[in-house]
């Protein structure tokens, strides 16, 4: 009787610190702490309950072997580090675990096989008994705990490990629920990024570099690049983040030939994964073997139908990339495909619209060139006559004749500098011969208003650029004039970084609203039309600033 209630009191301590150790597991997974610290805290619960020398807890990679995660030893010194990995070959819990996907025990090593079984004779290891880790439904790993003694483990040990298998895997699952929520946060604040630059209008090269880097981060890649595929049989890299940016950098043609992401996105228009580049022929393979590159994944980019490039990923660790990473990558192509559809339409418009100011520029010197060759002529001509006339008539003829023809001829004079003050707006003949420095100094000469030039230019430039530009100093000195009262006017020309800068600043009232007065409104839509910018800055009683930017050869 005395045995049996000691039997029994014997029972329920043990499964008092059963329930204990579970409770504090329990614990742990209910605050959500790293999987780590879990992992750590099981390990060492189920070495101790199970009165083992060694527990060990492993997670089953692709690749065929096992990683510790977690690790207890009863002597310091004698366990395995955390991250040891070991090849599944030869007889271990492990190997035995994973064939049956069940529980399993070994009691004895003694004529095991393979690197584990050697580890485990030479840690002095005789039995272990260990119990699947199962995550959503999948094999994640095996709990393993080991003993020195040459008596096996007793027979429910499965069951005291199996009951915290099941708080391991609650533990992994929400972690890989809470990192899932977490990836899906930052890839749409990935896209998020990506579409507030597509939306702002900003130029293509400058969201390629941001989903280059932007997807490189999101699919754990070490390097990512766009490519645009060429007429010729080549992609051009428009974009480069990561290890890609210095082996392959933007501007650089490569082959599309043999093995490389961007030849079988090409050739089946869909996305697709390298898993390795081991044995990949061709010079693109093999300056990625060169630069440590191992697997990639890419997606085709679509604009309007046609495939216009590709996006790729590209990583240099053993592991492949993740294994929903086409899909992400297949996301921000749509937004690529969306910029540059968007660039090429502002640029077609920008040509279009330059191409209108150019003909409307053309006609106005044609009218100016008609109006010089003939009715100017033709008033010049008369107004000869009618001097002549009046000078052939004999002395003696009346005072009144002679006042008619002067008159005519007054008119005449009038008519004609009235016909030179349109051609000069039409389009400034002077300007089509010197070009701007000539033509910015007969403004300043005919303007009311003293002006100050200072003008670096070159001796010409397109004559888009400086037909637009002298409107712009014509229509600032005009204002200055009739609007601004102002006493002086300072005009600066300059080329700089590929555009010519101009500036136009007076002295009068300001106040002056460019959107009110149509002389500004056509300049702006001259200077747009022409890719350039142009910005108005006229704060009451501080004058008027006029800023235009126009590059050259747009």
């Amino acid at each position: 009787m005395t045995k049996t209630l000691e039997v029994s009191r014997g029972e329920l301590r043990r499964l008092l610190e059963e329930q204990s150790a579970l409770r504090r597991i329990a614990t742990l997974v209910a605050q959500t702490v790293s999987p780590a610290k879990v992992f750590e805290a099981v390990t060492a619960e189920v070495g101790q309950l199970c009165g083992a020398d060694l527990a060990r807890m492993e997670r089953y990679e692709t690749d065929g072997s096992v990683t510790g995660v977690g690790i207890w030893s009863r002597e310091d010194g004698s366990q395995l580090a955390i991250s040891t990995r070991f090849v599944l070959e030869g007889t271990s819990i492990a190997a035995i675990v994973q064939h049956a996907c069940g529980a399993a025990r070994i009691d004895s090593f003694a004529h095991a096989t393979g690197p584990i079984a050697e580890e485990a004779r030479r840690l002095g290891i005789r039995s272990s008994v260990g119990c699947p880790i199962i995550v959503a439904g999948r094999l994640w790993g095996v709990i393993a705990a080991s003993t020195k003694g040459e008596a096996p483990f007793p027979a429910n040990t499965e069951s005291q490990i199996a009951d915290f298998t099941e708080l391991v895997a609650t533990a992994i699952a929400n972690a890989e629920s809470r990192d899932e929520l977490t990836r899906l946060l930052d890839q749409q604040s990935a896209l998020r990024r990506v579409a507030t630059l597509v939306a702002h209008a900003v130029p293509p090269t400058e969201v390629f570099s941001a989903v280059a880097a932007e997807v490189a981060r999101l699919i754990g890649a070490d390097g990512a690049r766009l490519v645009r595929y060429e007429a010729d049989g080549t992609a051009t890299v428009v974009a480069a983040w990561g290890v890609l940016d210095v082996m392959i950098p933007v501007g650089s043609r490569v082959s599309l030939e043999g093995g490389n992401l961007s030849v079988l996105v090409l050739r089946s228009g869909r996305a697709a994964r390298m898993e390795t580049y081991a044995d990949a022929p061709g010079p693109v393979a093999a300056e990625l073997r060169d630069h440590g590159v191992r697997s990639a994944v890419g997606a085709p980019i679509y604009v309007e139908g046609r495939l216009w490039g590709a996006l790729v990923g590209l990583s240099t660790n053993e592991e492949p990339l993740q294994q929903d990473a086409e899909a992400r990558l297949t996301d921000y192509t749509d937004l690529v495909a969306t910029a540059i559809a968007s660039a090429d339409a502002r640029a077609n418009l920008v040509a279009s619209r330059a191409r209108v100011v150019v003909a409307a520029d053309q006609a106005r010197r044609r009218i100016e060139r008609d109006l010089h060759d003939g009715i100017q002529q033709q008033l010049v001509s008369l107004g000869l006559d009618v001097r002549n006339a009046e000078a052939s008539l004999p002395p003696e003829t009346a005072a009144g004749p002679r006042a008619q023809l002067s008159a005519i001829a007054d008119e005449l004079t009038t008519a004609l500098d009235d016909m030179r003050e349109i051609s000069r707006g039409i389009h400034p003949a002077i300007l089509s011969e010197g070009g701007l420095r000539p033509a910015f100094k007969a403004l300043a000469r005919r303007s009311p208003v003293a002006v100050d030039l200072d003008v670096h230019l070159p001796s010409r430039l397109p004559e888009p650029i400086e037909v637009a530009a002298y409107y712009v100093v014509a229509e600032a000195l005009a204002n200055a004039a009739k609007h601004a009262h102002a006493s002086h006017v300072r005009v600066e020309a300059a080329m700089r970084n590929g555009s010519l800068h101009l500036s136009a600043r007076d002295d009068g009232i300001g106040g002056a609203d460019p959107a009110r007065g149509s002389g500004l409104i056509g300049l702006a839509d001259r200077i747009e039309a022409l890719g350039g910018t142009i910005t108005v800055d006229s704060p009451a009683g501080h004058g008027t600033s006029m800023q235009v930017e126009l590059p050259i050869g747009k």
